[in-house]
């Protein structure tokens, strides 16, 4: 069984920056998606970034341009630098993995995620 563990989430001021950690205790698949989705209060569970295997990346339009993901193979972790945080982007924020998966043609959706994170809350403050 995978394992997905998120870190890196807090409390920030709206024009800060936080950095998402995602530790995948291993990755056996040459193929495969990793995505961040969050779920803000009240609301269904969004896609906001995912990059898979060849590099290819994908984001919601809401954070075009602020957000950046990475994924170090070395560590098995994926990364997700937020910049500019706005209090819309308040949320619990999840990792997931694709085994299999491409980003070539954009986020994906929930139901094409084999893996999960616990997720860890981010909260901006206006």
């Amino acid at each position: 069984q995978v394992q997905l563990v998120e870190s890196g989430g807090g409390s920030v001021q709206a024009g800060g920056s936080l950095t998402l950690s995602c530790e995948v205790s291993r990755i056996t698949y040459r193929r495969y998606c990793m995505g961040w989705f969050r779920r803000a209060p009240g609301k269904g569970r969004e896609g906001v970034a995912s990059i898979d295997s060849d590099g290819n990346t994908a984001y919601v339009d809401s954070v075009k341009g602020r957000f950046t993901i990475s994924i170090d193979n070395g560590k098995n972790t994926l990364y997700l630098q937020m910049n500019s945080l706005k209090p819309e982007d308040t949320a619990m924020y999840y990792c997931a993995a694709g085994w299999g998966m491409t980003a070539v043609r954009g986020l994906g959706v929930e139901g094409e995620y084999d893996s999960w994170g616990q997720g860890t809350q981010v909260t901006v403050s206006s």
